[in-house]
């Protein structure tokens, strides 16, 4: 599989195909994002499905980046899930 730069400057896998809509749990979970320069961004989760080889994919997009959301295997070392709502 191809690998190619992620939104957070690392190598992930290339993205696959859109998964089909009935494999995809929509959410909304905000997150933080680690940039590969030591920095940090906030962002959003806005869906999860789970590819063949139980590989968990997020469909990512980071605040202010400029770039549309995607998908891309799940590291929660470089995506932090934070609380949807307040206590």
């Amino acid at each position: 599989m191809e690998s190619g730069p992620g939104p957070a400057g690392a190598e992930t896998p290339a993205q696959p195909a859109e998964p089909a809509e009935r494999d995809v749990t929509w959410v909304y979970q905000p997150v933080e994002v680690a940039l590969g320069d030591g920095g940090w961004a906030l962002g959003r989760i806005t869906g999860w499905w789970q590819d063949a080889a139980g590989q968990r994919w997020c469909r990512l997009r980071i605040g202010r980046s400029g770039q549309p959301a995607r998908w891309q295997r799940y590291d929660p070392a470089r995506v932090l899930l934070l609380p949807a709502r307040g206590l």
